[in-house]
């Protein structure tokens, strides 16, 4: 069990600095000095820090499936749910503000580096457009379910990546409103033509 426990906080702290300092500019030094283990230990569970990336990766997709299996349950519409998804912008502000968003700013680093992972990696936003087109088509809009989770993830990422730059919560505030006013607009569309 202390094993497990062990390596389990090693992704857990992994994913923290590849989050706030970059995959690249974080060693095993780094996360074995987080974690308060001797590089010999940190070993004994993962080689390779590709390892370890691959650990952290998998960790968030499991995080991610069971928050949209959250908001399944506790949500009884798409437009609910879908709102959920929005409002991650908000209940992460802060750590998007200094940070960005956890999944764009692994992706955009990974892509830079040409990571093999960053396949990998795009799987957390494959993810989110499955379960976002899921959501659109039971609102009514199986035709162009896919688009519009894809236009949903765009909208939501620029606003990360502009609320990170600029540091301006009001406009957070306005575009979540914007992407919420744009769903009603989808639902009673998808109503009307019922």
């Amino acid at each position: 069990m202390a094993q497990r426990d062990t390596r389990e906080r090693i992704v857990s702290t992994a994913d923290l600095l590849f989050y706030e300092r970059g995959y690249e500019a974080t060693s095993f030094g780094d996360i074995a000095s987080a974690v308060g283990i001797s590089r010999g230990n940190f070993y004994h569970h993962f080689k390779t820090k590709d390892e370890i990336l691959s650990a952290v990766i998998a960790q968030r997709l499991g995080d991610r499936q069971m928050m949209t299996q959250r908001w399944e349950a506790q949500e009884s519409d798409p437009r609910s749910r879908i709102e959920r998804f929005i409002d991650i912008l908000l209940v992460n502000g802060e750590k998007i503000r200094r940070h960005g968003c956890p999944i764009g700013t692994l992706t955009s680093e990974l892509a830079k580096l040409g990571h093999a992972a960053q396949a990998e990696a795009v799987h957390l936003f494959s993810l989110f457009r499955d379960w976002l087109a899921e959501q659109f088509a039971r609102l009514g809009r199986p035709a162009d379910a896919d688009e519009l989770a894809l236009e949903l993830l765009s909208r939501s990422q620029g606003a990360a990546t502009l609320y990170n730059a600029f540091q301006d919560r009001a406009f957070l505030d306005r575009e979540v409103a914007a992407m919420k006013h744009w769903l009603q607009q989808l639902a009673a569309d998808a109503s009307a033509a019922k």
